[in-house]
């Protein structure tokens, strides 16, 4: 009993103090028997786990490591820093769209809330009510969250000031600080603490029967194994086969206790289209062109694919400003949402951080590396803007706006039959106008801001918002084509400059791949549970409700 507890203790040392529960792939037996596999220890996958542990034997398989091996890793101060690293232990897993947009996946325990800019905001009554949820179980859900991740943040100058401002140009009501989706200014909660430690979905797993469940970090499925259910007449899931982070094969498996066992799918918008694909559940021509066995000729697999665009700008303070990520918020009626972040850590200059990144994911994906920059900068404030970014704190802010939705939609394919690689996903930004036509009203209101009377003391009076627009055109944000005219005309500003805001989902949606209680049609014994079932983006940021689902 003794050397199994030192065992166990070993274990979890490679995973990180926080669960005896936790461990690296490496130390799991080649064969496994479980109630459940949840595939991806993420955002929805942890939260999952955890209320099945209750009344079943659970196994949870996270191709990423832990985020409590180093907490500081994740601390607000490093939040740049952490979502723009390229190494292969990274939390983040860079790619870049078709659309010539960055863009980064998480590969670690507890998702993209690990990631992320940590605003935590409810869905709408109206998304909640059109997903076919039952409010009252819904609001149950995220208040279980919020116990163990959900904090008032502190208001300081700059989220004040950017408040202040959208009330003065009228985004109103002022709703003061809600956890709830609301049209007006508000204050958000957020998952960083008062020290800016951030509480992600793998606190949730406190949550959890440690008796109950099994948590596999560096464990990567390479696929859902099916056999044929000959009374159903349709193919049944009955287990997983997985990699450990020294390329050792292991199997796991549903145990035959009960007929309403399953595997679970929970890897996120990009890993779970993917991961049915690589195992035989897709169009069945794309999938024979990949040498994989079809199972199900599923052609909605992957389909669905979008993004919300991000525009910002950039905004340099002649005073200094605190580090802070979202906290204030504009809700508007049009379908846009305004949001800042102020000092971030950049650590050195955005464009040689971005032209990094660039090079690297190209070269991992052979997509093209060229980064479009526009002519020799001629406004001397402009490039003295630009060689104040090389600073490691970004003295000011960026202000952004996020469209609701979107309408545009896109595809996700195939690469390779690796499951570490990167697909190939197009998400078609602003191929609807009304996305555009969301996007100027949005850029609009931050222009107000921007010359609002409450903004004014973050303002360098020599730097009209013009200097700013083109301040965003000498700095390589993506790899799309840059036009002349782009500033002067904010349709052309926001299909340039387009970011991403990671709120990416589809690919695996309700009524097409899953039914109303997320079960894979055509087949038995296996589920997706996260944000690919989704249509569009709940709220100002999804991490809240992803939470609540699982």
């Amino acid at each position: 009993m003794e050397s199994l507890l030192f065992f166990d203790l070993i274990c979890s040392i490679y995973a990180g103090p926080k669960f005896m529960f936790v461990k690296d792939a490496k130390f799991a037996p080649r064969i496994l028997s479980y109630d459940y596999i949840v595939i991806g220890g993420g955002t929805c996958g942890c939260p999952l786990a955890a209320t099945l542990s209750h009344g079943a034997r659970v196994l949870v398989l996270e191709r990423g490591g832990s985020p409590y091996t180093n907490p500081e890793k994740i601390n607000i101060h490093n939040f740049v820093t952490s979502l723009s690293e390229i190494s292969p232990s990274s939390f983040a897993q860079q790619f870049i769209s078709r659309d010539g947009v960055l863009n980064a996946r998480a590969r670690v325990l507890g998702g993209g809330s690990v990631l992320n800019a940590g605003f935590y905001s409810r869905a709408s009554s109206r998304f909640i009510r059109e997903s076919g949820w039952n409010a009252t179980m819904a609001m149950f859900a995220y208040k279980w969250v919020e116990k163990k991740v959900a904090f008032e943040p502190t208001l300081l100058q700059w989220q004040s000031a950017v408040k202040d401002a959208l009330l003065e140009v009228g985004v109103l009501p002022y709703n003061g600080f809600s956890l709830d989706h609301l049209y007006g200014t508000k204050i958000g909660a957020t998952i960083f603490d008062k020290e800016g430690n951030r509480h992600t979905a793998a606190d949730l797993l406190e949550y959890a029967d440690p008796r109950r469940i099994s948590v596999y970090i560096h464990a990567t499925v390479h696929k859902i194994l099916f056999k044929y259910n000959i009374e159903k007449r349709r193919p049944q899931a009955y287990g997983v086969i997985f990699r450990d982070s020294i390329g050792k094969m292991h199997k796991a498996y549903l145990s035959n206790r009960s007929r309403k066992n399953e595997v679970i799918v929970s890897a996120g918008a990009l890993g779970s289209p993917q991961l049915l694909m690589l195992s035989g559940i897709g169009p069945a021509k794309h999938l024979k062109a990949h040498g994989i066995k079809v199972v199900l000729d599923q052609p909605l697999v992957g389909k669905g694919m979008a993004d919300n665009p991000m525009n910002v700008l950039v905004v340099p303070s002649p005073i200094p400003v605190e580090v802070s990520l979202i906290q204030a918020v504009g809700i508007t009626k049009f379908g846009s949402f305004i949001e800042t972040a102020s000092g971030l850590s950049i650590g050195h200059s955005w464009s040689e951080r971005l032209q990094g990144i660039f090079e690297f994911v190209s070269n991992q994906s052979g997509q093209p590396s060229s980064v479009m920059y526009p002519p020799e900068q001629k406004e001397k404030s402009v490039a003295d803007t630009i060689r104040s970014l090389s600073n490691p704190i970004l003295k000011g802010g960026v202000i952004l706006e996020k469209i609701i939705g979107p309408r545009s939609t896109g595809h996700l394919e195939l690469l390779t039959t690796n499951p570490n690689d990167n697909p190939s996903v197009t998400f078609n930004y602003f191929k609807d106008p009304e996305d555009l036509k969301k996007c100027v009203l949005g850029m609009k209101t931050i222009i107000d801001v921007i010359n609002s009377k409450s903004f004014s003391k973050f303002r360098y009076h020599n730097m009209p918002v013009e200097a700013l627009i083109d301040l965003m055109y000498h700095i390589p944000m993506n790899l799309r084509p840059k036009h002349a005219s782009a500033p002067f005309s904010l349709e052309q500003y926001c299909i340039d400059t387009v970011l991403t805001i990671w709120h990416y989902h589809g690919g695996c949606q309700v009524g097409k791949v899953v039914d109303l209680d997320y079960r894979v049609r055509g087949v038995d014994a296996l589920r997706v549970i996260d944000g690919s079932t989704f249509y569009r983006s709940p709220g100002t940021n999804p991490q809240a409700t992803v939470m609540m689902l699982g």
